[in-house]
């Protein structure tokens, strides 16, 4: 037994990397002759593999169309007689290929059975043929797919394009945040209320402060300027409605009844009311002239952020942090609908200015709804992702939202697409954290938007000139699934 023992004394000291790379040499000078060459094919194997993928591509019409070529067949093949008639379903794509007879190539692509009319003379005469047969011989589609596949077209709309919007002027002068803003029906000025204290009214054209009123003793979150008469209305932290005389440059009159900051004004288009939403949870219907509350609009479990009027019934509607939209009958001062779509607060609500519907926005998504009856629509096709706090819609069907992270997005708002993601930039020396928008409106013309915001400043925008279709085209894709709730 020594000798062998002698002779398995040089394995032991080799490590066992050593070894595998040994026995990956003698693996190498195996197989390196046939090593990247592929196998001689198998006739066989191609054949069954080639048929099963026609049985699973083709599988659910071969079995029809097997009945319909040997009809085919028995009618070619019976000499000199003719065809009979047969009646052919053509599947057509264009309206000069609908008539069988005449169109030029066909691909007798057979989906319905064939039934052969009984008789001894078999092989003559071919019976009545219920043959489906797609006839298109110009047609950009391959038929012989897409006459199996059913092609449903989507019923969403496609958004109109409209030219993207930039900032064109930046207007500092504010002392605070700049809560709210309101254009004059004459659309030469518009003014707009600060955490400063004050109200600061604006030349459109050239952006220059005209002048500066006083008076909150606290931020005003809430203008109006009437059409009919001469006055500005503003609303406060301070619990005040008050009443600007813009011929006197002052205040004549207050409105007293908030129990806490109010937060949201309206303006009736037809009737001499003012309403006014805040943080006791209740909307107050005012006589502009008497200075009389009419209505208090109870029945909102938390603050009323949000408020828009209308000629017609429902002529006030209400959003609130409760998450809740309530439609309110002005005659009897009670809720008419509740509209519960919303998980979060409605902090913004816009009114169409031509059709009879709205939109609402809250941090979870921006829904559509119906007028009078408040039918919901359908929500807008993308998330902002943040706290809007602001939106406004002009004639063209453009509707801006404000976020609280400084995102203004613009939406074509018949589809619900949205065309732009714009960023607001803020002034020099403020944090990065002050961008955000508290308030827009577009001017009378629907062509300038104004954005009031956390940095202090007021910032105009307008449609790029420039932009066209080709430099700026539309990335639209219908949506798949659309949430109904």
């Amino acid at each position: 037994m020594p000798g062998p023992t002698a002779e398995l004394e040089p394995v032991e000291p080799q490590s066992l990397k050593k070894l595998s790379l040994k026995s990956l040499k003698r693996a190498l000078d195996l197989f390196s002759p046939t090593h990247g060459r592929l196998a001689p094919p198998d006739p066989e194997s191609k054949k069954i593999r080639i048929s099963h993928k026609i049985d699973v591509e083709y599988g659910g019409i071969k079995s029809t169309s097997q009945p319909a070529r040997q009809v085919n067949s028995t009618a070619t093949g019976g000499g000199n007689q003719p065809s009979g008639p047969s009646n052919f379903l053509a599947l057509t794509g264009l309206e000069d290929s609908r008539d069988p007879l005449k169109s030029g190539a066909q691909n007798a692509l057979a989906v319905g059975p064939s039934l052969q009319r009984k008789g001894p003379n078999n092989a003559g005469l071919a019976g009545k043929s219920t043959a489906l047969v797609s006839t298109s011989a110009s047609s950009e589609r391959n038929f012989s797919t897409s006459a199996i596949m059913e092609r449903i077209p989507s019923k969403w709309p496609r958004p109109v394009w409209h030219p993207p919007w930039k900032c064109y002027r930046v207007i500092s002068g504010h002392l605070g945040w700049v809560r709210s803003v309101a254009f004059d029906p004459s659309n030469t000025w518009f003014c707009t209320g600060s955490a400063d204290r004050t109200i600061k009214i604006w030349d459109v054209a050239k952006g220059t402060l005209k002048l500066t009123l006083t008076g909150h003793i606290e931020q005003v979150r809430g203008l109006a300027v009437s059409k009919k008469h001469t006055y500005m209305f503003s609303a406060g932290d301070d619990k005040q409605v008050k009443c600007w005389d813009l011929e006197q440059n002052k205040v004549i009159r207050s409105y007293h009844g908030h129990l806490s900051g109010v937060y949201c004004l309206g303006l009736h288009p037809t009737i001499d009311l003012l309403l006014t939403g805040g943080r006791d949870s209740v909307c107050r219907v005012w006589d502009i002239r008497t200075k009389m509350q009419i209505f208090a609009l109870s029945g909102h479990d938390n603050t009323v952020c949000s408020v828009f009027t209308r000629p017609t019934d429902p002529q006030v509607v209400t959003g609130s942090h409760d998450s809740t939209i309530k439609f309110w009958d002005l005659r009897y001062g009670k809720t008419m609908l509740t509209l519960t779509h919303h998980k979060k607060s409605v902090r913004a609500m816009a009114l169409h200015p031509t059709e009879h519907c709205f939109a609402s926005a809250s941090a979870e998504n921006i829904k559509k709804f119906n007028l009078p009856k408040g039918e919901f629509l359908h929500n807008m096709l993308s998330q902002q992702k943040t706290i809007i706090n602001a939106m406004a819609v002009n004639e063209e069907g453009v509707l801006a939202t404000g976020g609280d992270n400084g995102s203004l997005w613009f939406w074509d708002w018949q589809s619900g697409h949205n065309f732009q993601q714009a960023q607001t930039i803020v002034q020099p020396g403020s944090l990065d954290s002050e961008a955000g928008i508290y308030a827009l409106s577009y001017d009378v013309t629907g062509s300038r938007l104004i954005t009031c915001e956390a940095d202090k400043t007021i910032k105009m925008w307008k449609e790029d000139e420039t932009a066209t279709p080709e430099t700026h085209p539309l990335n639209f894709k219908p949506p798949k699934d659309i949430r109904r709730f």
